[in-house]
C-alpha cells in the first residue's frame, strides 16, 4: 500500500466515530469555502488599500482562482484522471463529489486565493493558507480526495496565483515606465 493510500486512511478512519467531529469535517471540507470568500471580500472593504489598490488585488486573487481551478486543474483532470478514493475503496464518505479528484479543484482554488492575498499581505495570507490546510485535510477525512490531491491542488494554486501576480508586477512596471 502507497504512502498516500496510508495517510489517506490514517484521516478518513477518524470519519464516521462522531456525529460532532463528521459534523466539523464536512463544515470545513464543503462549507468553509463560503465563509473564506465572504472574509476576502471584507479584508477588501476593510483593507487600509486605496481604491485601485483593493481592485488589483481583487483582480489578482480572481484571475488567480480561475485559472488555478478551470484552467490548470481541469487539464490535469483531462490528461490524468484519477479516481477518487470511494472509488476504488471501501471509505467513510462524508460528502458526496464527483468521479475525477487529482489535483483538488477546491485545493488549487483556495490556495490560489491564500497565495495571493499573501503577495499582498503576508499576516492575512498565512492565515487563508492555515484555513486551505483545514479544508484539505477535511476533505481527506472526509473520503473524497487523497493527500497527493490535495498537495496537487496547492501546487497548482500557488503557482497560479504566483504566475499571475508576476505577471500584474511586470504589467505595472511597464505601464509606469510609459508615464
Amino acid at each position: 500500500m502507497s504512502v498516500d493510500i496510508k495517510i489517506f486512511y490514517f484521516f478518513n478512519n477518524l470519519a464516521g466515530k462522531s456525529a460532532v467531529f463528521d459534523a466539523a469535517v464536512v463544515f470545513f471540507a464543503d462549507y468553509l469555502q463560503y465563509a473564506l470568500l465572504a472574509i476576502f471580500i471584507l479584508f477588501l472593504y476593510l483593507g487600509n488599500y486605496q481604491n485601485r489598490q483593493k481592485l488589483q488585488i481583487f483582480l489578482t486573487v480572481s484571475v488567480s482562482m480561475l485559472i488555478a481551478r478551470f484552467g490548470v486543474t481541469n487539464l490535469i483532470r483531462f490528461l490524468y484522471p484519477r479516481p477518487r478514493p470511494f472509488i476504488d475503496y471501501q471509505v467513510n464518505q462524508l460528502i458526496p463529489e464527483g468521479i475525477n479528484g487529482f489535483p483538488s479543484g477546491h485545493a488549487a482554488l483556495f490556495f490560489a486565493l491564500a497565495a495571493a492575498i499573501y503577495f499582498y499581505n503576508k499576516k492575512w495570507g498565512a492565515w487563508f493558507f492555515t484555513a486551505a490546510v483545514l479544508m484539505g485535510l477535511a476533505r481527506v477525512t472526509s473520503g473524497v480526495h487523497y493527500p497527493l490531491d490535495i498537495l496537487g491542488g496547492a501546487a497548482v494554486g500557488i503557482l497560479s496565483a504566483f504566475a499571475v501576480f508576476y505577471f500584474v508586477r511586470k504589467i505595472k512596471a511597464i505601464d509606469s515606465e510609459n508615464q
